[in-house]
């Protein structure tokens, strides 16, 4: 999956930042279920997701 790109997430209202935002966390913890029992892949898309749930936190804390 492609990182998500700030000027996209901007335009978003804020509660469709919210559930984008409860979506990617509850996909990150159970990728890193998945790691944990050495069932993934892409190890690559943990860094990915994490980096996207920062950045709609900052986008979050601007609004």
């Amino acid at each position: 999956m492609k990182p998500r790109k700030a000027s996209d997430l901007r335009a978003l209202p804020e509660v469709e930042l919210l559930k984008t935002l409860r979506e990617a966390e509850e996909t990150l913890s159970k990728q890193r279920f998945q790691h944990a029992l050495k069932q993934l892949h892409d190890t690559a898309y943990l860094k990915t997701l994490r980096k996207d749930i920062a950045r709609m936190h900052t986008i979050l804390s601007s609004k």
